[in-house]
């Protein structure tokens, strides 16, 4: 019989209970073996829930019982998930987390602590949510030198992204109704500034390059500085806005961002709408795949966390390995990245723009405004032209 405990029983720490329970003899089929949860750790009560029996409040009840071999962490943040995962790992229990956060800030230290311990640090859940990507990276794709992966990895922006183009609304409403739905939360920064994005598109770097980085020094800008009208003209030029995580190997260094970008009809991302997630991946060898699916949400979550503890029990007593050190990856400035610019500003600037930019496409605008699309040229070259330029009322990259 393996035994599992969660940490946390919130919307993905339920789920995972209630995966692991629904699915039980399917699990137990595909493991060999019986499997059960016999803890869960929370601070709270649970009066009446039917999981009420196997709630525990002192995580050294889990820690220091060895029939628990498997752990899932779903509590999020590190404050109290960082010492428990790394306490639980020591004593040789296999921890599978949906925490992005954590497994971003402490993913070499704890891989390693896994691996001095015979026992196994799996994170499918934490990028892309029920999206399978972390194995496939670790296994499918071993052989293939990952030249670049470029995705849609928040699911709450890009719910409110879809309805803003669909419906015209304005950034407020899109996100009050999101939060309404339960898709952002009440404060909505970690997604609509694109911080979430940023630690999903670090974790997925480091297993591109084996290497760490670090998603303090990836350069991120939200979703919050778009308006009705960036559709309007995005439309006109037969694109679509999607804010995209993208990792891409150039000459040996590492170039990562995220930002919002226009990208054509044909760009294999546009059709990902609503709360759907995407990455693109190019290898050397295989050349394109893309992993696609319901990147957030109780279920599968949860699914992609059952799906580790799976791998868990066919492997006990064995570490499951992944090529990611502690040693930093060099880095490129994003800044030598070269792309065109769509840019609006207000219609008194636009003879100083035409001149900065004598190579720009007009777009026709609405009154009061000046839009153009630039010739492509680095980011570098761009800053120091727009610096110049007076009145800009916002500008968006354009990827190809």
């Amino acid at each position: 019989m393996i035994k599992v405990a969660v940490f946390g029983y919130g919307t993905v720490g339920s789920g995972v209970v209630d995966v692991i329970d629904d699915n039980n003899e399917l699990i137990s089929k595909r493991i060999g073996d019986d499997i059960c949860v016999k803890y869960i750790l929370d601070i709270r009560e649970f009066p009446g829930d039917r999981n009420e029996s196997k709630i525990v409040h002192d995580v050294n009840v889990i820690l220091d019982d060895p029939e628990v071999s498997i752990i899932c962490e779903t509590m999020g943040g590190t404050k109290f998930a960082y010492p428990y995962t790394k306490s639980a790992l020591e004593k040789g229990k296999s921890v599978c987390t949906s925490n992005k956060e954590l497994v971003a800030a402490y993913g070499p230290e704890l891989l390693e602590t896994a691996k001095s311990n015979n026992c196994s640090y799996l994170f499918e859940a934490s990028v892309g949510g029920g999206i399978p990507i972390i194995r496939p990276m670790n296994t499918s794709l071993a052989p293939e030198h990952i030249e670049k992966i470029i995705g849609i990895l928040n699911g709450t922006t890009n719910y409110m992204l879809t309805k803003m183009a669909r419906e015209g609304s304005n950034y407020d409403d899109v996100l009050k109704e999101a939060q309404d739905k339960g898709y952002a939360e009440r404060n909505p920064e970690a997604d609509v500034e694109g911080y979430d994005a940023c630690r999903k598109i670090a974790i997925l770097s480091s297993l591109m390059t084996g290497k760490t980085v670090n998603y303090e020094n990836i350069y991120t800008e939200g979703i919050t500085k778009l308006t009705a009208l960036d559709f309007e003209y995005a439309a006109k030029l037969d694109r679509s806005i999607k804010l995209l995580a993208i990792a891409e190997d150039k000459d040996g260094k590492l170039a990562a961002m995220v930002a919002p970008f226009m990208i054509g009809r044909e760009h294999p991302l546009n059709g990902v709408n609503d709360v759907f997630n995407a990455i693109y991946v190019t290898g050397n060898k295989v050349d394109d795949v893309m992993f696609y699916g319901k990147g957030a949400g109780m279920l599968p979550t949860a699914s992609a966390v059952v799906s580790d503890v799976v791998e868990c029990a066919r492997n006990m007593g064995r570490n499951i390995s992944f090529a990611w050190s502690d040693e930093k990856a060099p880095l490129a400035d994003f800044k030598d990245n070269e792309r065109s610019f769509f840019v609006r500003i207000k219609q008194n600037a636009k003879d100083e723009a035409k001149e900065m930019f004598a190579d720009a496409k007009e777009i026709e605008g609405v009154s009061g405004e000046y839009a153009f699309v630039t010739a492509k040229m680095s980011e570098r070259e761009f800053d120091d032209k727009i610096v110049k330029l007076s009145d800009v009322i916002n500008i968006i990259r354009i990827e190809e």
